[in-house]
């Protein structure tokens, strides 16, 4: 799967994508610049648009508004609430007409007033999957999301920029809740241990993703960034020719599979090797401002 040919650093592709054909500089039947043809380009958040330090540079939003002058659909497809993406949109200076929350649970549409309502939500019970981890990880803290973004957290869960605002209870609370996401964290397991933990449990009723430390997402059943984004292509008539993906983590790797079967999966150059075999592109380091170097291959 992961062979030297297989991988291009897109920062070295130059023009590679208007190569295919659907370069701004084609000329028309009367000799005018051909239309841009427009591209569907789903972007990770954390790690991919954003450094782990909190920071999007000026680099990855020129690139990013420069797409979307261009023409093309730009989106954020990402683990993050509603309440923790939206308010990226400034930031980075676009006005997509979707965007991809909770791993693919939660689809928000943009209003003509700007803002944005759930468009599409995929909700579970996620009891069952609960007590399965619970009986199994000894001193392992949950929290579990709903559509609005709001977090129930039980055990000793580290305070960031998704949970800092849940509400503690106590772990019987978190059964029965109508959820759109489940995040488990184990301090007392590296990743690797941590994913043979969870493969012995085979949560084959879920949707479930391992991150860079013993952080477990889980979505509903058959739910990942791949089916939101599918479905997103299918609203925006896009062919799947034309949809690039770029993410570094293993809640992207059904998404860059998705798209690198007929168009780009885009992997950040830091990403550990099974998600860089599920992309058909390696771009640079998220510290090396990669997906700026990546979107700048788009056909203008």
């Amino acid at each position: 799967m992961s062979t030297a040919g297989r991988f291009v650093d897109a920062s070295a592709q130059g023009g590679g994508a208007g190569a295919a054909g659907v370069g701004a500089g084609a000329a028309g039947a009367a000799g005018a610049p051909a239309r841009t043809k427009r591209w569907l380009v789903a972007l990770d958040v954390d790690g991919t648009t954003m450094r782990e330090d909190g920071v999007i540079t000026d680099a990855v939003v020129a690139a990013v508004r420069d797409a979307e002058a261009a023409g093309h659909e730009v989106m954020l497809s990402t683990g993050r609430s509603e309440g923790m993406t939206v308010p990226l949109l400034e930031t980075l200076g676009i006005r997509p007409k979707y965007l991809v929350c909770a791993n693919g649970a939660l689809i928000l549409g943009r209003r003509e007033d700007g803002g944005y309502d759930r468009v599409h939500v995929e909700r579970f019970d996620p009891s069952e999957v609960l007590q399965t981890i619970h009986g199994a990880l000894e001193n392992a803290a949950f929290g579990v999301e709903d559509e609005t973004g709001h977090f129930l957290l039980s055990g000793n869960f580290p305070d960031d920029t998704m949970t800092v605002a849940g509400e503690h209870v106590p772990f019987e609370q978190l059964l029965g809740v109508e959820a759109t996401r489940v995040v488990v964290i184990s301090p007392g397991h590296d990743t690797e241990d941590f994913l043979q933990v969870v493969e012995r449990m085979g949560l084959h009723k879920v949707s479930y993703s391992v991150g860079w430390t013993s952080w477990l997402d889980i979505a509903p059943e058959g739910v990942t960034k791949a089916t939101a984004m599918e479905r997103v292509r299918e609203w925006l008539d896009i062919p799947r020719s034309r949809v690039m993906a770029a993410g570094d983590g293993r809640n992207d790797i059904d998404m860059l599979r998705w798209a690198s079967t007929s168009g780009r999966g885009v992997v950040m150059g830091q990403a550990p090797s099974d998600v860089v075999d599920a992309g058909n592109e390696l771009t640079g380091g998220v510290t090396d401002d990669g997906l700026a170097a990546a979107l700048d291959t788009l056909p203008r």
